[in-house]
């Protein structure tokens, strides 16, 4: 059976073997950008291929984009090739943060089509509770044939975020992943301005997971977003954060609550404040 949201540790443990399932590790921290990288060398979950936030999930940022444009789709197509990914591969990805990293790569295997990509549910921390072997050495090199076409429905750009702003566009929300005092603009330790997306809605994406770091059951999400939604288009939802990396979470977690992949504003915060005529709320 494939799984196309999310797999457990005990599933992931007995397919390892598997010559098409393929891990990746996606382990990250935005303060030490080799930190994850170190982790991964100390001890990964055995056959793990490491997939570095920077350098192979995103292209490098120039003046007018986000901490974390999307690399080029073909650059990032052959990387998947040359990591083992085939059409018919099983992708695994996890991380140690409850998988608002790994989500980013689950998102991105998704927006070009590929279904059976799954997060670890509760990461690199349930691995290692329940025992799961770790390894050290890095898997051998492969060739996989993966192809993919980007869904263009699924990015939102700042443009398109400006048009709906200026429009009054309100049936569709726009949904910030960042933390509350971030949103509000009371705290704000990695970018240059405080504050949100005039009419954001926030919804931060720890509130997906337990205080295990696994995601809540179906049924709860689906019970937070509707009331965070009211009665705007929950199939219509625009998700961002700082960078369009977090926000992959919450996309995830509305697809566990029944609603198909909905779409990201890839730029999110970095980017709209790129330019000072764009406005800002500081509000809850």
């Amino acid at each position: 059976m494939p799984f196309s949201t999310l797999v457990d540790a005990k599933t992931l443990a007995g397919k390892l073997d598997h010559p098409r399932w393929v891990v990746f590790d996606c382990r990250f921290s935005l303060k030490s950008p080799e930190q994850g990288r170190n982790k991964y060398e100390s001890g990964h979950i055995p056959g793990a291929r490491y997939a570095d936030l920077d350098r192979d999930l995103s292209s490098p940022k120039q003046p007018d984009t986000g901490r974390h444009p999307l690399p080029d789709i073909d650059t990032f197509i052959g990387w998947l090739g040359k990591n083992g990914v085939s059409q018919g591969s099983q992708v695994v990805v996890y991380d140690d943060v409850g998988g608002v990293i790994a989500g980013r790569l689950w998102w991105m295997l998704r927006m070009l089509g590929h279904r059976n990509v799954a997060v670890l549910d509760g990461g690199w921390k349930a691995w290692t509770r329940g025992g799961f072997a770790v390894a050290t050495e890095e898997p051998k090199p492969a060739t996989g044939d993966f192809r993919g076409e980007p869904a263009n429905d699924s990015v939102v750009t700042t443009e398109q975020v400006e048009h709906a702003l200026r429009d009054g566009v309100t049936g569709a929300p726009i949904v910030d992943a960042r933390s509350a005092p971030r949103y509000r603009g009371e705290h704000e330790p990695i970018d240059a301005r405080a504050g949100h997306v005039p009419g954001a809605l926030n919804r931060p994406c720890d509130l997906n997971l337990d205080e295990q770091g696994y995601f809540l059951a179906p049924e709860r999400l689906r019970q937070d977003f509707l009331a965070l939604f009211e009665d705007k288009q929950a199939a219509e939802v625009i998700h961002m954060c700082g960078s369009g990396v977090s926000a992959c979470h919450n996309i995830l977690a509305m697809e566990l609550a029944g609603w198909p992949v909905t779409r990201l504003y890839v730029g999110s915060w970095s980017e709209w404040i790129t330019d000072p005529a764009r406005g800002i709320e500081t509000s809850s």
